[in-house]
């Protein structure tokens, strides 16, 4: 019988659970746990230098590698500073597992130092979450945390540590559970056969048809699946944000992705389509805008491992309660030897939809000519030649994320990691933080603005301690620029608040930090900046690139129109 004492188990349970990597910050609650940390070597503990820095890195190795992401931070002001991480982990349900010191058990409800009721603060943002009751229950407790995490529709979970119950005085037996059963919890595993043959009947009559699928076709690991369903149909493909990669846009079967500033022709195509097929996609509202005008001729299939994400926001004609891995295994058994019905009407789809693409050919944007300034999409492309489509890209929020989706094309999922659901500035530096640490041979480029950058560039620090070699290309454009194309198209362009005054000097900070940079203003000093950036894989290069600070990010939906309602540019609408 082995004896450990609650600090210790937590630190034994993570190297038996597989854990290499645990990202956070110490604090008085947390510091039983660790120094148990301390006295091994298998578990790796990351210090960031902000708890939300902590949750990014967790989240970007999750997405990454589709494994929980793990978290360590203290009581109180430490738990706190976690919850944008764990709000934009919940939304784009990605897998991860916060453990939070607590104040003694005694001390709670008594307005204790450094004691806040993170159970109660986050319980809107978490899958679940746990308060340890006995140092005993640890083992299982975590057991059931990593399960939540990661199965069924996968989210964050938050487990609440008292630091009694890791003093280092008590022990107790320690026995790592293989399995865990949860009476109340059973994800399904594969959907209804009856529905599943009701939407292939469906598939195979349509004239129009439309693939739209999401993240939950990446996390859920049905790439592959997805791309020969897709292949055997013939049928065009859109996918959301989230779901980018999914199936390889190199593809002329991908239409790119939709919505708010989706492809012209993937949002005509939804809009015209018969038959609009939806996995692992939840009809979010900068997909559908006007709900009441979307898709006016389609019926809807709707296949989802999240029975509440299913006719939500948008009726499903044959809602598919299941992961997407499995129903569209289920889809291609049943497709294989079936041909289309309609041949003669997909062929006329096609030519529909071709003409779309052929419409926006070369009028996607206006390129800068010799010495003038850099337009943020010629950037992209760039960055995209240089890494030959293979690299991680984070971003974070704004006109680049926009520009890094539309312009950067990703042939595998999992390769563009950006905040989705709740739109986080200051994700997409942490995120290629803790996705290069467990892929140090790939190239990992975070995609960012002067705007977000600052919000996380502290991270400088944590990656000269650990030696991070993550490029950054910081679109410089001076201002919050989505902020600021919002204001131009709706507040008459009076820009309250959107310049960023007073930036610093990018090239000295960095080389504060003992890094590269390279500022680059022209065309011409682009492609050679990006090789010398590339060149070596273990070194940390920082881009300033400056670009046209009144570009626009189109197509960009009408608000509150349908699908097809677009602005083409500042002066083209649909």
């Amino acid at each position: 019988m082995e004896l450990l004492s609650g600090a210790d188990m937590i630190a034994r349970f993570l190297q038996d659970e597989g854990i290499e990597y645990i990202y956070g910050y110490p604090g008085g609650a947390a510091l039983h746990i660790y120094d148990a940390l301390f006295r091994q070597d298998k578990v790796k503990h990351i210090l960031v230098r902000h708890e939300q820095a902590a949750t990014h890195a967790a989240d970007g190795y999750a997405r990454a590698s589709g494994k929980p992401g793990c978290v360590l931070v203290t009581s109180g002001p430490g738990a706190t500073n976690a919850v944008t991480g764990i709000a934009t982990a919940y939304m784009d349900s990605i897998p991860m597992v916060v453990l939070c010191g607590q104040v003694a058990s005694h001390l709670i409800g008594e307005d204790a130092f450094q004691e806040t009721d993170i159970v109660g603060v986050t319980r809107p943002i978490v899958k679940h979450s746990f308060s340890i009751r006995h140092p005993a229950d640890i083992p299982e407790v975590l057991k059931k945390a990593f399960y939540l995490a990661a199965t069924g529709r996968p989210g964050p979970v938050v487990v609440d540590i008292p630091k009694d119950m890791t003093a280092p005085t008590e022990r107790y037996e320690y026995i790592y559970p293989k399995k865990v059963k949860m009476r109340s919890y059973n994800p399904v595993t594969r959907g209804h056969t009856g529905q599943i043959k009701k939407a292939v009947e469906l598939m195979l009559k349509a004239k129009r048809p439309v693939f739209y699928t999401g993240g939950g076709v990446v996390t859920g690991k049905a790439s592959e699946g997805l791309t020969d369903l897709v292949k055997q149909l013939g049928y065009p493909i859109t996918t959301t944000l989230m779901g980018i990669g999914s199936y390889p846009q190199s593809d002329r079967q991908c239409l790119g992705w939709l919505g708010m500033h989706g492809s012209y022709e993937s949002n005509m195509a939804m809009h015209h389509a018969d038959l609009i097929i939806a996995i692992g996609a939840r009809f979010d509202d900068r997909v559908t805008n006007n709900t009441s005008k979307f898709c006016p001729t389609a019926k809807i299939i709707h296949v989802d491992v999240d029975p509440s994400s299913i006719s939500k926001t948008v009726r499903a004609d044959v809602p598919i309660v299941g992961p997407a891995s499995s129903v569209i295994n289920e889809m291609i058994s049943l497709v294989q030897g079936n041909a289309v019905a309609n041949p003669e009407a997909l062929t006329e789809w096609w030519e529909t939809i071709d003409g779309w693409r052929a419409d926006r050919e070369g009028k996607l944007y206006e390129r800068s000519g010799p010495g003038e300034i850099l337009k943020p999409q010629e950037v992209v492309e760039a960055l995209c030649r240089v890494t030959r489509g293979e690299a991680y890209v984070t971003t974070d929020v704004g006109q680049h994320q926009m520009f890094a989706a539309q312009y950067y094309k990703f042939d595998k999922p999992n390769r563009l990691i950006t905040s989705g659901g709740l739109g986080t500035m200051g994700f997409g530096f942490p995120a290629a933080m803790g996705i290069k640490q467990n892929f140090p041979e790939d190239d990992v480029v975070c995609v960012t603005g002067e705007g977000s950058f600052q919000m996380m560039m502290q991270e400088l620090s944590t990656c000269k301690q650990y030696g991070v070699g993550v490029k950054i290309v910081n679109l410089n454009n001076a201002s919050l620029g989505m902020v600021r194309q919002w204001q131009d198209l709706n507040y008459k362009s009076r820009h309250a608040h959107s310049y960023m005054e007073s930036l610093p000097d990018f090239h000295m900070l960095i080389e504060a930090y003992g890094f590269t940079a390279i500022t680059v203003n022209t065309l011409d000093e682009l492609e050679p900046a990006l090789e010398r950036a590339f060149a070596n894989k273990h070194e940390l290069v920082f881009l300033d690139v400056k670009v046209d600070p009144f570009e626009h990010v189109y197509p960009m939906q009408v608000p509150l129109g349908a699908m097809r309602d677009m602005l083409l540019s500042k002066t083209e609408r649909t």
